[in-house]
């Protein structure tokens, strides 16, 4: 699984998650592959980094769906802009990537089966599998190891100067305690407009 976090802290937004990859038992570092978690999407607006959770096949149907987008269509700089964005990408991701939707026979909405979360020079968001968007104020984290991250920022947060160490340290909290998290950490941070 994953952990990823976001976290805005004195003026900076920083995005950071773990590099493991697990098969069942099986558990793949990034010694065997370049696992990231976190990719960089340029919309008309400035730099988006965007980190998921959920099944490997997931990032790069996300990304090339993206980066597929005309940059008009692909804005992410506040809660209606992320949900519409997304509303956009779901046929896309069903029609050229064979997203299976199906959850539950009792589902309200067809889901993308992703959590996902946003870090850019306006906030911090976060999209779950029906399209329901959050701005968190200060932090949030998805994945199996999110607990353990949430804990330590919830910890953290008083005494930490920064947003970069706190994304770090949560995610090495959660990499020393969920059996699907594995280092190194990878971290971006981008400046909040005022």
């Amino acid at each position: 699984m994953t952990t990823v976090v976001v976290v805005k802290k004195a003026g900076v937004v920083a995005i950071a998650a773990d590099t493991l990859v697990t098969f069942g038992d099986t558990r793949l570092g990034s010694r065997f592959e370049e696992n990231s978690k976190i990719f960089k999407i340029d919309t008309l607006a400035g730099a988006s980094f965007v980190g998921m959770a959920g099944t490997v096949a997931h990032f790069p149907a996300l990304r090339k769906a993206m980066e597929a987008l005309p940059k008009d269509q692909l804005l992410l700089g506040s809660k209606d802009e992320v949900f519409d964005t997304f509303t956009r990408l779901h046929p896309v991701l069903k029609e050229t990537f064979f997203l299976q939707t199906k959850e539950d026979d009792n589902d309200p909405y067809e889901s993308s089966q992703f959590s996902v979360v946003v870090a850019n020079a306006t906030g911090i968001y976060g999209l779950y599998s029906y399209r329901e968007v959050f701005e968190f104020k200060e932090f949030w984290g998805i994945g199996s190891g999110r607990s353990f991250a949430l804990g330590a920022l919830h910890a953290s947060w008083g005494s930490a100067k920064s947003a970069r160490d706190l994304a770090v340290l949560s995610v090495q909290a959660a990499c020393e305690f969920d059996k699907n998290s594995g280092g190194p950490v990878d971290v971006f941070t981008v400046k909040l407009k005022k």
